[in-house]
Protein backbone atom coordinates (compact mmCIF):
# COMPACT_ATOMS: atom_id res chain seq x y z
CA UNK A 1 0.00 0.00 0.00
CA UNK A 2 2.02 3.21 -1.27
CA UNK A 3 3.12 5.66 1.62
CA UNK A 4 2.10 3.00 3.99
CA UNK A 5 4.90 1.40 6.31
CA UNK A 6 2.92 -1.71 5.54
CA UNK A 7 4.56 -3.44 2.38
CA UNK A 8 1.96 -6.00 1.39
CA UNK A 9 2.10 -10.01 1.99
CA UNK A 10 3.31 -13.44 0.28
CA UNK A 11 1.36 -16.45 -0.08
CA UNK A 12 3.29 -20.21 0.55
CA UNK A 13 0.31 -22.79 0.73
CA UNK A 14 1.19 -26.28 2.14
CA UNK A 15 -1.66 -28.59 2.56
CA UNK A 16 -1.82 -31.25 5.28
CA UNK A 17 -3.64 -34.30 5.00
CA UNK A 18 -5.53 -35.30 8.40
CA UNK A 19 -2.83 -37.71 10.41
CA UNK A 20 -1.93 -39.48 13.41
CA UNK A 21 -0.43 -36.72 15.84
CA UNK A 22 1.55 -36.56 18.90
CA UNK A 23 0.33 -35.88 22.04
CA UNK A 24 -1.11 -33.00 22.96
CA UNK A 25 1.05 -30.17 24.16
CA UNK A 26 -0.32 -27.70 27.20
CA UNK A 27 -1.37 -24.51 26.31
CA UNK A 28 -0.98 -21.83 29.34
CA UNK A 29 -4.54 -20.19 29.95
CA UNK A 30 -4.26 -16.16 29.59
CA UNK A 31 -6.59 -13.87 31.85
CA UNK A 32 -10.08 -13.64 29.31
CA UNK A 33 -11.26 -10.60 30.75
CA UNK A 34 -8.20 -8.77 29.84
CA UNK A 35 -8.31 -9.95 26.69
CA UNK A 36 -11.91 -8.41 26.40
CA UNK A 37 -10.00 -5.12 28.05
CA UNK A 38 -7.45 -5.21 25.10
CA UNK A 39 -10.03 -5.49 22.20
CA UNK A 40 -12.21 -3.21 23.39
CA UNK A 41 -9.39 -0.34 23.44
CA UNK A 42 -8.47 -1.86 19.73
CA UNK A 43 -11.41 -1.59 18.52
CA UNK A 44 -11.83 1.91 17.71
CA UNK A 45 -8.09 1.03 15.11
CA UNK A 46 -8.71 -2.11 14.42
CA UNK A 47 -9.62 -1.42 10.72
CA UNK A 48 -5.65 -0.73 10.34
CA UNK A 49 -4.77 -4.02 10.67
CA UNK A 50 -8.66 -5.35 9.53
CA UNK A 51 -6.99 -5.99 5.86
CA UNK A 52 -5.34 -9.58 6.68
CA UNK A 53 -9.37 -11.11 8.10
CA UNK A 54 -10.55 -9.90 5.56
CA UNK A 55 -8.07 -11.05 3.04
CA UNK A 56 -8.69 -14.98 5.20
CA UNK A 57 -12.40 -14.85 5.05
CA UNK A 58 -12.40 -14.18 1.41
CA UNK A 59 -10.36 -17.27 0.93
CA UNK A 60 -12.50 -19.02 3.00
CA UNK A 61 -15.18 -18.18 1.03
CA UNK A 62 -13.58 -19.84 -1.81
CA UNK A 63 -13.68 -22.97 -0.01
CA UNK A 64 -17.43 -23.00 0.89
CA UNK A 65 -17.87 -22.69 -2.69
CA UNK A 66 -16.82 -26.52 -3.19
CA UNK A 67 -19.34 -27.37 -0.04
CA UNK A 68 -22.59 -27.71 -0.73
CA UNK A 69 -25.11 -26.19 2.57
CA UNK A 70 -27.85 -24.09 2.55
CA UNK A 71 -28.39 -23.29 6.33
CA UNK A 72 -31.41 -21.91 7.65
CA UNK A 73 -29.57 -20.07 10.63
CA UNK A 74 -26.27 -18.67 11.20
CA UNK A 75 -23.65 -18.16 13.71
CA UNK A 76 -20.62 -15.95 12.88
CA UNK A 77 -18.55 -17.30 16.30
CA UNK A 78 -15.87 -13.98 17.21
CA UNK A 79 -17.44 -12.18 14.30
CA UNK A 80 -15.74 -8.55 15.72
CA UNK A 81 -16.20 -5.95 14.33
CA UNK A 82 -18.85 -7.48 11.96
CA UNK A 83 -17.08 -7.51 8.54
CA UNK A 84 -17.84 -11.07 7.79
CA UNK A 85 -21.46 -10.31 8.14
CA UNK A 86 -22.52 -8.61 4.79
CA UNK A 87 -20.65 -11.89 2.65
CA UNK A 88 -22.40 -14.24 5.10
CA UNK A 89 -25.84 -12.69 4.68
CA UNK A 90 -25.54 -12.49 0.85
CA UNK A 91 -24.68 -16.16 0.69
CA UNK A 92 -27.71 -17.25 2.79
CA UNK A 93 -29.87 -14.42 1.94
CA UNK A 94 -33.49 -16.58 3.75
CA UNK A 95 -30.97 -17.36 6.94
CA UNK A 96 -30.89 -15.19 10.04
CA UNK A 97 -27.13 -14.40 10.80
CA UNK A 98 -25.96 -13.85 14.01
CA UNK A 99 -22.60 -12.67 15.91
CA UNK A 100 -20.95 -13.12 18.79
CA UNK A 101 -17.64 -11.75 20.62
CA UNK A 102 -15.87 -11.80 23.62
CA UNK A 103 -15.35 -7.67 23.27
CA UNK A 104 -18.49 -5.43 23.90
CA UNK A 105 -16.32 -2.42 21.93
CA UNK A 106 -16.40 -4.70 18.70
CA UNK A 107 -19.69 -5.77 18.54
CA UNK A 108 -20.64 -1.99 19.17
CA UNK A 109 -18.71 -1.67 15.83
CA UNK A 110 -20.97 -4.77 14.29
CA UNK A 111 -23.87 -2.94 14.42
CA UNK A 112 -23.40 -1.20 11.69
CA UNK A 113 -23.93 -4.34 9.49
CA UNK A 114 -27.24 -5.05 11.45
CA UNK A 115 -30.01 -5.89 9.28
CA UNK A 116 -32.72 -4.75 11.49
CA UNK A 117 -34.93 -7.60 11.49
CA UNK A 118 -35.45 -9.80 14.88
CA UNK A 119 -36.14 -13.48 13.42
CA UNK A 120 -32.83 -14.59 14.72
CA UNK A 121 -34.32 -14.18 18.28
CA UNK A 122 -36.29 -17.56 18.24
CA UNK A 123 -32.39 -19.08 18.63
CA UNK A 124 -32.41 -17.82 22.00
CA UNK A 125 -33.19 -19.36 25.51
CA UNK A 126 -36.93 -18.02 26.40
CA UNK A 127 -35.31 -16.07 29.25
CA UNK A 128 -32.53 -14.21 27.61
CA UNK A 129 -34.91 -13.30 24.64
CA UNK A 130 -37.31 -11.61 27.36
CA UNK A 131 -34.61 -9.80 28.65
CA UNK A 132 -33.57 -8.43 25.46
CA UNK A 133 -37.04 -7.45 24.93
CA UNK A 134 -38.73 -6.87 21.25
CA UNK A 135 -36.01 -4.18 20.18
CA UNK A 136 -33.14 -6.21 21.02
CA UNK A 137 -29.97 -6.57 18.46
CA UNK A 138 -28.77 -9.89 17.18
CA UNK A 139 -25.31 -9.67 18.67
CA UNK A 140 -24.66 -11.48 21.81
CA UNK A 141 -21.25 -10.74 24.27
CA UNK A 142 -20.15 -14.26 25.24
CA UNK A 143 -17.10 -16.60 25.61
CA UNK A 144 -16.66 -19.03 23.14
CA UNK A 145 -17.37 -21.88 25.75
CA UNK A 146 -20.15 -20.68 27.17
CA UNK A 147 -22.71 -19.66 24.09
CA UNK A 148 -26.21 -17.98 25.40
CA UNK A 149 -27.82 -20.32 22.40
CA UNK A 150 -29.96 -23.22 22.59
CA UNK A 151 -28.71 -26.72 21.52
CA UNK A 152 -28.76 -27.13 17.78
CA UNK A 153 -29.90 -23.59 17.03
CA UNK A 154 -27.78 -23.26 13.92
CA UNK A 155 -27.19 -25.36 10.94
CA UNK A 156 -23.99 -23.29 10.42
CA UNK A 157 -20.96 -21.46 12.23
CA UNK A 158 -18.41 -19.77 10.64
CA UNK A 159 -15.20 -18.51 13.06
CA UNK A 160 -12.64 -16.14 11.04
CA UNK A 161 -9.16 -15.83 12.80
CA UNK A 162 -10.68 -16.11 16.42
CA UNK A 163 -10.62 -19.31 17.39
CA UNK A 164 -6.70 -18.75 18.73
CA UNK A 165 -7.96 -16.01 21.06
CA UNK A 166 -9.25 -18.52 23.57
CA UNK A 167 -6.84 -20.53 25.69
CA UNK A 168 -9.08 -23.28 25.60
CA UNK A 169 -10.07 -24.81 22.25
CA UNK A 170 -11.10 -27.90 23.33
CA UNK A 171 -13.38 -26.70 25.47
CA UNK A 172 -14.61 -24.53 22.98
CA UNK A 173 -15.38 -27.14 19.79
CA UNK A 174 -17.67 -28.74 22.22
CA UNK A 175 -19.56 -25.58 22.95
CA UNK A 176 -19.88 -25.00 19.46
CA UNK A 177 -21.30 -28.42 18.45
CA UNK A 178 -23.71 -28.15 20.78
CA UNK A 179 -25.38 -25.22 19.29
CA UNK A 180 -25.32 -27.13 16.16
CA UNK A 181 -28.03 -29.13 14.65
CA UNK A 182 -27.05 -32.77 13.75
CA UNK A 183 -25.59 -32.57 10.09
CA UNK A 184 -24.55 -28.41 11.19
CA UNK A 185 -21.35 -27.36 8.89
CA UNK A 186 -18.64 -25.80 11.30
CA UNK A 187 -16.35 -24.13 9.30
CA UNK A 188 -12.94 -21.99 10.73
CA UNK A 189 -9.54 -20.68 10.51
CA UNK A 190 -7.19 -19.68 13.14
CA UNK A 191 -3.71 -19.46 13.30
CA UNK A 192 -1.06 -21.71 13.90
CA UNK A 193 2.65 -21.65 15.73
CA UNK A 194 4.51 -20.85 13.18
CA UNK A 195 2.52 -16.98 13.62
CA UNK A 196 4.94 -14.45 14.62
CA UNK A 197 7.81 -16.82 14.80
CA UNK A 198 10.35 -13.53 13.88
CA UNK A 199 9.22 -11.56 16.82
CA UNK A 200 8.99 -14.41 19.72
CA UNK A 201 12.40 -15.41 17.64
CA UNK A 202 13.30 -11.40 18.63
CA UNK A 203 12.26 -11.77 21.97
CA UNK A 204 14.16 -14.83 22.96
CA UNK A 205 17.55 -13.21 21.99
CA UNK A 206 17.01 -9.91 23.66
CA UNK A 207 16.61 -11.75 26.89
CA UNK A 208 19.17 -14.57 26.75
CA UNK A 209 21.76 -11.43 25.55
CA UNK A 210 20.64 -9.41 28.72
CA UNK A 211 20.23 -12.46 31.13
CA UNK A 212 16.56 -11.48 31.86
CA UNK A 213 14.29 -14.47 32.24
CA UNK A 214 12.42 -15.81 29.63
CA UNK A 215 9.12 -14.68 29.36
CA UNK A 216 5.29 -14.94 27.45
CA UNK A 217 4.90 -11.83 25.19
CA UNK A 218 2.83 -13.19 22.61
CA UNK A 219 0.15 -16.04 22.61
CA UNK A 220 0.86 -19.39 21.89
CA UNK A 221 -0.67 -21.41 18.80
CA UNK A 222 -2.03 -24.66 18.54
CA UNK A 223 -0.77 -27.29 16.11
CA UNK A 224 -3.27 -28.16 13.54
CA UNK A 225 -3.35 -32.08 14.15
CA UNK A 226 -4.37 -30.90 17.64
CA UNK A 227 -7.19 -29.17 16.67
CA UNK A 228 -8.14 -32.27 14.30
CA UNK A 229 -8.15 -34.48 17.06
CA UNK A 230 -10.54 -31.86 19.05
CA UNK A 231 -12.89 -31.65 16.29
CA UNK A 232 -13.11 -35.43 16.79
CA UNK A 233 -13.33 -35.84 19.83
CA UNK A 234 -15.86 -33.20 20.34
CA UNK A 235 -17.92 -34.83 17.83
CA UNK A 236 -17.69 -33.79 14.39
CA UNK A 237 -17.00 -35.42 11.64
CA UNK A 238 -15.09 -35.90 8.14
CA UNK A 239 -12.67 -33.02 9.20
CA UNK A 240 -10.84 -31.07 6.61
CA UNK A 241 -8.15 -28.98 7.42
CA UNK A 242 -5.04 -27.42 5.94
CA UNK A 243 -2.77 -24.69 6.13
CA UNK A 244 -0.80 -21.81 4.51
CA UNK A 245 1.73 -19.51 5.39
CA UNK A 246 1.14 -15.98 4.61
CA UNK A 247 4.15 -13.10 5.29
CA UNK A 248 3.46 -9.88 6.10
CA UNK A 249 6.64 -7.31 5.11
CA UNK A 250 7.11 -3.93 7.09
CA UNK A 251 9.50 -0.72 6.25
CA UNK A 252 10.53 -0.53 9.88
CA UNK A 253 10.69 -2.76 13.56
CA UNK A 254 8.15 -0.11 14.90
CA UNK A 255 5.47 -0.49 12.31
CA UNK A 256 5.27 -4.59 12.72
CA UNK A 257 5.22 -4.03 16.40
CA UNK A 258 2.20 -1.69 15.98
CA UNK A 259 0.18 -3.82 14.35
CA UNK A 260 0.50 -6.54 16.49
CA UNK A 261 -0.37 -4.42 19.02
CA UNK A 262 -3.45 -3.95 16.90
CA UNK A 263 -4.20 -7.00 16.54
CA UNK A 264 -4.36 -8.03 20.32
CA UNK A 265 -1.49 -10.41 20.47
CA UNK A 266 -0.59 -9.46 23.80
CA UNK A 267 -2.84 -10.78 26.46
CA UNK A 268 -0.72 -11.77 29.61
CA UNK A 269 0.56 -8.42 32.05
CA UNK A 270 1.18 -5.40 30.37
CA UNK A 271 5.23 -4.69 30.12
CA UNK A 272 6.46 -2.18 32.65
CA UNK A 273 7.54 1.10 31.60
CA UNK A 274 10.75 1.69 33.34
CA UNK A 275 14.50 2.49 32.25
CA UNK A 276 15.09 -1.57 31.66
CA UNK A 277 12.01 -1.85 29.85
CA UNK A 278 13.13 0.98 27.80
CA UNK A 279 16.28 -0.53 27.30
CA UNK A 280 15.08 -4.15 26.18
CA UNK A 281 12.78 -1.98 23.95
CA UNK A 282 15.06 -0.71 21.74
CA UNK A 283 17.30 -4.24 21.74
CA UNK A 284 13.79 -5.98 20.63
CA UNK A 285 14.12 -3.10 17.88
CA UNK A 286 17.57 -3.70 16.97
CA UNK A 287 16.76 -7.56 16.93
CA UNK A 288 14.02 -7.35 14.72
CA UNK A 289 16.38 -4.72 12.14
CA UNK A 290 18.94 -7.90 12.29
CA UNK A 291 16.17 -9.52 10.83
CA UNK A 292 15.76 -7.32 7.84
CA UNK A 293 16.06 -8.90 4.18
CA UNK A 294 17.91 -8.78 0.85
CA UNK A 295 14.84 -6.17 -0.50
CA UNK A 296 14.98 -4.23 2.56
CA UNK A 297 11.48 -5.45 4.26
CA UNK A 298 10.99 -7.22 7.88
CA UNK A 299 9.11 -10.44 7.41
CA UNK A 300 6.29 -11.22 9.90
CA UNK A 301 5.06 -14.76 9.70
CA UNK A 302 1.53 -16.00 9.94
CA UNK A 303 0.85 -19.90 9.96
CA UNK A 304 -2.97 -19.51 8.84
CA UNK A 305 -5.35 -22.80 9.44
CA UNK A 306 -8.30 -23.52 7.88
CA UNK A 307 -11.02 -26.19 9.02
CA UNK A 308 -14.31 -27.43 8.69
CA UNK A 309 -16.14 -30.80 10.20
CA UNK A 310 -20.05 -31.46 10.08
CA UNK A 311 -21.77 -32.64 13.51
CA UNK A 312 -21.92 -36.04 13.23
CA UNK A 313 -24.83 -38.44 14.54
CA UNK A 314 -24.81 -38.97 17.99
CA UNK A 315 -24.23 -42.51 19.45
CA UNK A 316 -24.12 -42.00 22.98
CA UNK A 317 -26.96 -40.19 24.95
CA UNK A 318 -26.16 -37.62 27.63
CA UNK A 319 -27.03 -40.10 30.44
CA UNK A 320 -23.95 -43.07 28.23
CA UNK A 321 -26.43 -45.33 26.98
CA UNK A 322 -25.80 -46.48 23.20
CA UNK A 323 -27.73 -44.85 20.33
CA UNK A 324 -28.71 -47.89 17.75
CA UNK A 325 -30.05 -45.79 14.38
CA UNK A 326 -33.82 -48.11 12.66
CA UNK A 327 -31.26 -47.63 9.63
CA UNK A 328 -28.38 -49.32 11.17
CA UNK A 329 -30.99 -52.44 12.30
CA UNK A 330 -30.07 -55.36 10.67
CA UNK A 331 -26.91 -54.57 8.95
CA UNK A 332 -24.36 -56.93 9.06
CA UNK A 333 -21.04 -56.82 7.23
CA UNK A 334 -21.13 -57.17 3.70
CA UNK A 335 -20.28 -60.39 1.97
CA UNK A 336 -19.09 -60.89 -1.63
CA UNK A 337 -21.24 -63.15 -3.25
Amino acid sequence: MEGSERVYFELFVRVSPMSPSPAKTSRPAYDSRRLQRIFDRRAATFDEVAFLPREIAQRMRERLDYIKVNPASVLDAGCGAGDDLPGLRERFPEAPVFGTDLSQAMLGRALRHDAGDTSWRRFLPASIGKALGARGPRFAQADFSALPFAAGAFEFIWSNLALHWHSRPDLVFPEWQRVLKVGGLLMFSTLGPDTLKELRGAYAEVEAAHGVPSARHVIDFVDMHDLGDMLVESGFEIPVMDQETITITYKSPQSLLADVRRWGAYPFQRESDNPAARRLHKALLGALEARRRADGTLPLTFEVIYGHAWKAVPRMTAEGHGIVRLEDIGRGPSKNR
